[in-house]
Parts: structure tokens; C-alpha cells; sequence
């Protein structure tokens, strides 16, 4: 790697592996940036694990300059004074990249957070910049989704423009499917559901240049996962990938946008070999995408993204290639876990290099509609990524999770 790593402002609203590396590994350079509004997302032990850093915490409902010149006042006070800002977060994006922007560090200007943030006003960008899409338009009553939906065919997709993890985003199949959607409280927009193959991308930025693209394929849709269909990512580091000219794209999105640094994620459609994109994000991949990549390419890609932020060029040098994948493991509803498949059993299963679980037997679990809901994951290695997906079928059959929900009275606990 070349040049000298600044300090980072890390925005930290939800325990992660990415968080959780960076302090562990970047703890002399990294100071964080929290929201008292996200305290509750944070569990007493991730707390306890970053207690060693600096953090400053946004109060909730407070002006955002008024915090800002405090945050100012406060560092001036600190032995570390990050140069560098670092969002991971989807969800905070816009008030994230504001509040960097208000304390004088790197930033993505509103236009930026626009066309990374809102669905409609991003596929405005692709298209000027050249780009495929599905079909799309703003909608505000039911009215809206059946007229485009006689223009474009049913199926459609409806989703708020600013979605996240497809959370409120539904696949309507007939005018039925839309009396369980509410338009009134959010902005939202409807799409052409488009066939073909749905891949992944992520890619690392500095000053300007893509540094490499790494591929994932996705064995179910996200529409489908929330639905119950396998959740899993596969880096395709021995291939095969996509046969559309993904670094291209790439390419023409971190120019067009005018995006300096960072790690991007997007999602597109394949049909016929040709691109359709489909959403870009500036921030880290959610799930264990990123982690996906390390392990396929057999590098560290959490230090190669921080090296990023830090204004750093990594080596990027790369090991054995393989196929590796994230699949999260089911979460089936709300209640007390009452019997749970161990970390301990997973590793033993084939292809498993690594295995994590976000509760016991006993805890209280809270399941939602969103792609990212699970009670854990699992890394799982392969030459290919059919075996991969093989071998999280496998997986999948073996893992056992039972809940007990407060309708149903949990056994009682052993003597």
C-alpha cells in the first residue's frame, strides 16, 4: 500500500463485521460517529468491544449544526482528529454525509446522496449516463401502478424510493397484491419486473479509479428471499460471472456521479448478455458480501476498504481464488429461541469455513419483512458456485431453529 492512512470518522449505527474489524485492527486511527436513536441496535457486548474508542453520539431530535458544533468542540478537546469520514450505513446516508460535510471532512454532496439514495432519481442517472434500466415512475394512488402496470405488464415492483433491504417493497402480481400497501405516509415508485439473471458488483474507488469489481451471484432474488427463499451471496472469484462488461459499468457510474472514493455496491440484471442496472449504493455491501470477497480473492477487503477511507491505496493482493458465499441463516418469527442448531455444528457441515449466530436458546428474537433478517450466517467455500449453492442447500436442511412466540408457552427451563 502507498501514502499515509489519515484518521477516520467512522459512522457506526448497527454492529457489524466491517465495525467490528475496523476496531479491532484501526483502533489508533478511528473515532466514531453514533446516534443516540440507534442506541437500542447496539447490544451491551458490541458496546463493551468498542469501549476503547472515541465516540461521539448524535443526540436524538437535536439540531444537526448545533451537534455539528459540538462534535467540532468536543474533538478539539481529542488526541485523534479524524481528517477522513467513512459511511457504512444505507439508512443514514443523507444525514451521515451532512453531518460530514458541516465539520469540514470529505463528503458526498446532496446531488451525490440523491442519485445513490433515491431509486427514481438514480435510475435518472443511469439512463443519462447511458445505461439500461427497467421501466419506472413516481406513483402516488393505486391508480398510478395499474395504468403503468397496462403500459408495462404485471408483474410490477413497488418499493419507497428511499427502501433499504427491500423493506416495504412488495412484487404485485394483479391489482389484488396492492390492498396491502399504504401510499400515504411515503414516496414511492413502481418498476418493470425484469427477467433474466440478477447479479451483484461490488468495487473500491480512490481518487476517481476503480481499483477492481468483484461479482456476486445471487441463487434467489431478493423479492423472493423476503418471501422465504434461501438468503445467500456468492463471490464468483473462480467463476463463472457475468458475461456484460460489469468493470464498464462501473467505470462510467464512479464518472459520471463524480464519486472519489469509496466502496460501491450494485445490483443489476443480466438479459441476453446485455446490462440492465438496477440500484448502486455508495457504503459498504450489507449482509457478509464484503466478507464474501475477502475470502474468495483471499485478502483482507475490510483493510483494503479502510485503507480507502483513510485516503490509502491498498495492495489489493491476492490469494488461492474460490468461490465463497454468505447464506443467512432463518429467522422464523418473533418470540424465545427455544432450540438452536450450534456455531459449533455448522463448522463440522461441508464447505462451512465460518459461522456466526445472533442469538441462543432463551433470548427473545424480533423477525421482520427485510432481506437482511436472519439469526445468523454462514460462510460456505466451493469451486464453483453450484457447489457453493449445493452446499447451503445442505446447510439449510441441517440448521434448526425453533421460536416459541408469546401466543405459544415455551418449555419450561431444566432443573
Amino acid at each position: 500500500m502507498t501514502g499515509a492512512a489519515e484518521a477516520v470518522l467512522l459512522a457506526d449505527d448497527r454492529a457489524s463485521s466491517f465495525t467490528r474489524h475496523a476496531a479491532r485492527t484501526r483502533a489508533d486511527g478511528l473515532v466514531l460517529l453514533r446516534f443516540e436513536d440507534a442506541r437500542a441496535d447496539m447490544s451491551a457486548q458490541y458496546l463493551d468491544e468498542t469501549a476503547h474508542l472515541p465516540a461521539f453520539w448524535i443526540r436524538r431530535g437535536a439540531p444537526l449544526r448545533a451537534e455539528a458544533r459540538r462534535y467540532l468542540d468536543w474533538i478539539h478537546r481529542q488526541p485523534l482528529r479524524p481528517t477522513r469520514f467513512c459511511n457504512p450505513s444505507e439508512p443514514r446516508q443523507e444525514i451521515a454525509q451532512r453531518f460530514a460535510g458541516l465539520v469540514g471532512l470529505p463528503h458526498l454532496a446532496p446531488w451525490q446522496v440523491r442519485w445513490v439514495r433515491n431509486k427514481a432519481d438514480m435510475k435518472d442517472k443511469f439512463r443519462e449516463l447511458g445505461l439500461r434500466t427497467a421501466a419506472y415512475a413516481h406513483v402516488r394512488a393505486a391508480g398510478d401502478v395499474t395504468r403503468f402496470a397496462a403500459a408495462h405488464g404485471w408483474p410490477v415492483v413497488l418499493k419507497p424510493v428511499d427502501s433499504f433491504a427491500c423493506v416495504d417493497t412488495y412484487l404485485l402480481r394483479e391489482p389484488a397484491d396492492f390492498g396491502r400497501v399504504d401510499l400515504a405516509a411515503r414516496h414511492w415508485m413502481v418498476e418493470e419486473h425484469l427477467g433474466g439473471t440478477e447479479w451483484e458488483a461490488c468495487a473500491l474507488i480512490l481518487d476517481g479509479e476503480v481499483l477492481d469489481v468483484w461479482p456476486s451471484a445471487m441463487p434467489c432474488r431478493p423479492l423472493d428471499i423476503v418471501e422465504g427463499a434461501m438468503n445467500a451471496n456468492i463471490s464468483v472469484a473462480s467463476g463463472p460471472g457475468p458475461a456484460c462488461d460489469v468493470r464498464g459499468a462501473v467505470r462510467r457510474i464512479v464518472r459520471g456521479m463524480g464519486l472519489d472514493h469509496g466502496y460501491l455496491h450494485m445490483e443489476f440484471f443480466e438479459i441476453d448478455g446485455r446490462m440492465y442496472a438496477g440500484e448502486v449504493g455508495v457504503r459498504m455491501a450489507g449482509c457478509e458480501i464484503a466478507a464474501n470477497h475477502g475470502h474468495a480473492y483471499g485478502f483482507d477487503v475490510f483493510g483494503a476498504t479502510l485503507d480507502v477511507y483513510a485516503g490509502r491505496r491498498p495492495a489489493l493482493e491476492y490469494g488461492e481464488r474460490r468461490c465463497v458465499g454468505d447464506l443467512l441463516l432463518p429467522l422464523p418469527g418473533t418470540g424465545t429461541v427455544t432450540a438452536l442448531t450450534s456455531e459449533e455444528e455448522l463448522l463440522r457441515l461441508p464447505g462451512v469455513i465460518a459461522a456466526a449466530l445472533r442469538t441462543s436458546p432463551g433470548e427473545r428474537v424480533a423477525a421482520r419483512r427485510a432481506s437482511h433478517n436472519s439469526s445468523g450466517h454462514v460462510h460456505v467455500e466451493g469451486a464453483t458456485s453450484a457447489e457453493v449453492e449445493r452446499r447451503m442447500r445442505h446447510v439449510l436442511d441441517v440448521f434448526r431453529i425453533e421460536v416459541a412466540t408469546h401466543t405459544e408457552a415455551a418449555p419450561a427451563p431444566s432443573p
